[in-house]
């Protein structure tokens, strides 16, 4: 199993999609040891002292597929989750200063906490889905997927150029443009989708 990430891919308003789509998406990956399931608590890694969360919705791919035409590409996916994509950000700093890969920041044990999946016929219109994150009770973050720069479609189709895609293959599509924070031991994280909580787990 696959776990990919896209980097940077919401904006604030749409007026700015064209600005920011250049056709290189940034795509990272995490191992399945950095993922988190049923709402279990996450604990704080000791690797950082800069932890920052993200909310992200994940497709599931369904079918295997390698070199996917943009226009079939929604048809790979069989499921949709909410995940966070934490990530060391000092860590990160440190590599990013010596243009070394990321892995070690975004890759930790509990990097990747996902809630339960949903069916993709559940949402009719993937470029119309709301979601959202709550820390202690209060919104953080609010997402809707008309403000993806790259969309499910293309994320697909541009990923399988380089790799074959398989079933159970998990990619997250990116977090909302504002909101992202640090994360503190005792926080308790409350994602919905489409207003329905998913994700509940605490920071210990």
């Amino acid at each position: 199993m696959k776990i990919l990430g896209i980097g940077k891919n919401y904006v604030n308003s749409k007026e700015e999609i064209s600005s920011y789509k250049n056709g290189k998406q940034i795509i990272f990956s995490k191992p399945q040891s950095s993922l988190v399931v049923n709402n279990n608590d996450v604990a704080f890694p000791a690797i950082t002292s800069n932890l920052v969360y993200e909310v992200e919705l994940v497709a599931k791919i369904g079918k295997t597929g390698k070199d996917i035409a943009e226009a079939d590409a929604a048809s790979y996916i069989s499921e949709l989750a909410l995940g966070i994509d934490f990530t060391a950000k000092d860590v990160l700093n440190l590599y990013r200063e010596t243009k070394h890969p990321w892995d070690l920041a975004k890759g930790f044990d509990g990097a990747a906490p996902i809630s339960s999946f949903k069916p993709i016929s559940a949402f009719p219109d993937l470029a119309n889905i709301n979601f959202d994150l709550s820390i202690n009770g209060e919104q953080r973050q609010v997402g809707n997927t008309d403000m993806m720069i790259y969309n499910f479609a293309e994320i697909i189709a541009y990923v399988s150029r380089f790799m074959t895609l398989e079933p159970g293959d998990l990619i997250f599509t990116g977090t909302p443009a504002s909101g992202t924070g640090e994360t503190h031991v005792g926080d308790h994280f409350q994602a919905s989708l489409e207003g329905e909580v998913l994700l509940d787990f605490k920071m210990v």
